[in-house]
């Protein structure tokens, strides 16, 4: 049943009467941070550690596309001087939706996220949140490596899946010198 759910994600139906398309006209009108009752992709939720179970929840956040917005600069420059367009974030929109989503739900740790839809102005994501205080999180064996005191706010250094993307840890050996520890650690390591 997953294989035949991941499938039909691949390529997403987004004619105008399909379900995909009458859901992102829903979201547009909901809170940009809105708690949801059961995932829209569980085969994606369950790859990336979700559990039908107390102690996990699965929240929808919906974050702007596209770069950086800067305001028009009022003194005389070379128009390719400017710096207005073509500025991109160093850090993906998935991880912004993740940090943003945490401060909303302050006392749950983000375990994942994965996209589910996006529009002309929208990137809409879900994110899987953990309760680390939950009676049943703390007796799983699987899970209950978040409720260390070193895996605190988590989401906020990088330490998630599109995080340690984000951070170039999905790359190793050769080329990849100079990203461990972290790219920070390691220009001060140089001096």
């Amino acid at each position: 049943m997953y294989n035949h759910v991941r499938d039909q994600w691949k390529k997403p139906d987004t004619s105008y009467k399909s379900p995909q398309q009458q859901r992102l006209i829903q979201w547009r009108k909901d809170e940009n941070f809105l708690r949801v009752e059961k995932p829209l992709r569980i085969d994606r939720a369950r790859s990336l550690g979700y559990k039908a179970k107390q102690g996990y929840i699965v929240a929808r956040a919906r974050i702007r596309r596209g770069s950086l917005r800067k305001p028009t600069i009022k003194g005389g420059r070379k128009p390719s001087a400017k710096g207005i367009t073509k500025i991109t974030a160093a850090k993906s929109t998935q991880r912004i939706a993740e940090e943003r989503t945490a401060k909303c739900f302050p006392n749950m740790e983000v375990l994942n996220s994965y996209w589910v839809g996006e529009d002309g102005k929208h990137h809409y994501y879900e994110v899987i949140l953990v309760d680390p205080v939950h009676p049943s999180i703390m007796r799983d064996p699987k899970i209950k490596w978040i409720t260390d005191v070193s895996n605190k706010r988590r989401v906020l250094r990088g330490k998630t899946s599109a995080g340690q993307k984000g951070r170039g840890l999905r790359h190793k050996g050769k080329g990849a010198e100079k990203i461990r520890p972290s790219i920070r650690a390691n220009k001060s390591r140089g001096k």
